[in-house]
């Protein structure tokens, strides 16, 4: 039974909730989904009920952003531990830093001329981590832009205007905060960035998985993903990276998946890994 390993939900920037996203999942005819929200678990908890209510398995998991030499680098973890102070400690820094950065970008569009209003941008946001997409669905409502694409090309993107850098950890730092919150460490979408050649130190530093699977991976890179995971003894994963029907083409629910075996290995791989104790 196919499984997808990469879930976004609107406790971050995803327009669904979890149970939204587990009664499609379910109709899709997925074994089992893993919620994988920016610096949240906050939808994990709706996310059990629902897949209980609906016989769904639900992997609990997490995508940390982190940043090497100007560019993005995005770290899944799986089956963490949602009770975890140290962790949750972290994760809350990490969203008062996201809070923060789209205050700024508010103010530079102000300055630029742009009407656009904190309080709505955290009120589309709801519950959940709020982020560009949400503050780019403001700027379509204010009817500044006509899609959160073109808000992006044009004033929130990286180089843009209003643009304002992300609050920043490096790989391995995300790697070692998912180790000692009882995680599997997978490095996402390779392909989308130079992140492949990090790859060794990421491994020393405790990294189990890689994302051979993704929508925007074309099959000769999850072919050459495949073999160097195996050529490490990683775990390959994929999924969809789905946040809403909408969101970029091509990544609707279940359009990248995985055989449920990926699963079982993912839990093999938290019985082994060794925690490390927990990064300053």
């Amino acid at each position: 039974m196919p499984v997808d390993l990469h879930v976004h939900t609107n406790a971050s920037d995803g327009a669904d909730s979890p149970e939204e996203v587990v009664g499609k999942a379910k109709a899709l005819g997925l074994e089992a989904i893993a919620i994988t929200d920016h610096d949240t678990l906050e939808g994990i908890e709706e996310a059990f009920c629902a897949g209980l209510r609906h016989k769904i398995e639900i992997i609990p998991g997490i995508e940390l952003g982190a940043e090497c030499r100007g560019e993005e680098v995005h770290v899944l973890g799986y089956l963490v531990e949602l009770h975890n102070r140290k962790f949750l400690d972290k994760l809350k820094l990490f969203r008062e830093a996201r809070v923060d950065r789209i205050k700024k970008m508010v103010v530079n569009l102000q300055k630029l001329g742009v009407a656009v209003d904190i309080n709505r941008v955290m009120a589309i946001s709801g519950s959940g981590s709020v982020g560009r997409p949400h503050l780019g669905a403001a700027l379509v409502e204010a009817g500044v832009v006509e899609n959160v694409s073109e808000a992006f090309k044009k004033y929130i993107g990286a180089g843009c205007p209003a643009y304002v850098p992300r609050y920043k950890i490096k790989p391995v730092e995300a790697v070692r905060h998912i180790l000692s919150a009882g995680g599997v460490p997978v490095l996402a979408h390779p392909g989308l960035t130079n992140a492949g050649r990090l790859l060794g130190e990421l491994i020393a530093a405790g990294l189990a998985g890689l994302e051979a699977y993704h929508p925007a991976h074309s099959m000769e890179q999850a072919n050459y993903y495949c073999r160097l995971a195996r050529e490490n003894g990683l775990v390959v994963t994929g999924g969809s990276d789905y946040h809403s029907p909408w969101h970029k083409a091509g990544r609707r629910l279940g359009i990248k998946t995985v055989p449920y075996n990926v699963v079982t290995e993912l839990k093999r791989a938290k019985s082994t890994n060794k925690l490390k104790p927990y990064p300053n």
